[in-house]
């Protein structure tokens, strides 16, 4: 299948600033988290899409062709994260306008912005001049614009920034249902829970170079030189951490409390599947088994943490 997103040796520096560093990826349908820390190189990777920076060395291909070219931006959707609005029209003005330079006439540019507003959560405020919208109800309108004329790919940066939790909720709703519909979404955010529940998938950016793209349990999977830590609340956990420490999978177990153990692994699925039968054996009730290691924020902290000692 060919990737809707390939970049291929892509470097971009800005004088004797380096904003990407030999950059090659593929991304298939579906959604993708972009993260990276500040000046990492996600909205200049995104702006290498959009084609508002053209590549210093290397080429960037959506839908199977170098961009830019003609007709790719009819398929493409971006919503930036800086804010450039005409503050004296409503939001059904505005995204109207947009889908009107996208190409459709007026009655279907008016039917369509309404459509996109509404599903966004603007349907109260549809009218209201965008001037007086709170800075979550500006992210939806970018939101709205970026989907009004329907394509296959959406770019998204930082879209949560400023919403509250229950509209971050509703938002990550949202991208999750272009997902499904098989859009191609790249999201770029700082907010690694959100992004946790809406994909698996993700790129890892450090200082303009690509540090992991992929599954999320793949690359955790990967970094082996990082031990697993697996935490559990039993009814003896002494028992049971003795028990455990005999175990050649297990490299170190440290209690913590009257009723809770750390364990330390190097090979984490084998440990999974040892931690019931251990507890059946010794006879020991295990209440909770959690692990501070198996989630995106602790891969994202392995990663960036390793690229700096490799600085």
């Amino acid at each position: 299948m060919t990737p809707v997103i390939e970049f291929a040796g892509v470097s971009k520096w800005y004088g004797p600033v380096l904003g990407l560093r030999d950059v090659s990826l593929r991304l298939a349908p579906g959604i993708t988290g972009l993260l990276g820390p500040n000046g990492a190189g996600k909205s200049t990777l995104l702006k290498c899409m959009t084609g508002e920076v053209r590549p210093s060395r290397g080429e960037v291909r959506l839908f199977g062709r170098v961009v830019p070219y003609d007709d790719v931006f009819r398929r493409v959707g971006y919503a930036p994260e800086i804010e450039t609005f005409f503050e004296e029209l409503t939001a059904r003005e505005f995204v109207t306008h947009l889908a009107v330079l996208a190409g459709y006439d007026g009655a279907e540019a008016a039917r369509r912005a309404e459509a996109v507003l509404i599903r966004v959560g603007l349907a109260q405020a549809l009218d209201r001049p965008l001037a007086t919208y709170s800075k979550g109800m500006r992210q939806r309108t970018k939101l709205a614009q970026a989907m009004v004329h329907d394509p296959e790919l959406i770019l998204l940066d930082e879209p949560m920034t400023g919403l509250d939790p229950l509209a971050r909720a509703q938002i990550v709703t949202l991208i999750q249902s272009l997902g499904a519909e098989g859009r191609t979404v790249l999201v770029s955010s700082h907010i690694l829970d959100e992004v946790e529940t809406m994909t698996r998938e993700i790129v890892v950016l450090y200082q303009g170079q690509l540090l992991a793209q992929g599954n999320l349990h793949a690359i955790r999977d990967l970094i082996d030189r990082h031990p697993h830590h697996i935490v559990l609340t039993a009814s003896d956990p002494r028992a049971l951490g003795a028990a455990l420490a005999r175990l050649e999978c297990v490299t170190a177990v440290r209690f913590d409390g009257a009723d809770r153990l750390e364990v330390e692994t190097r090979a984490p699925d084998a440990c999974y599947a040892a931690i019931p039968r251990v507890a059946t054996e010794t006879g020991v009730k295990v209440r909770s088994l959690t692990s501070p290691d198996d989630n995106l924020s602790a891969v994202f902290r392995y990663l960036t943490t390793g690229a700096r000692g490799a600085a």
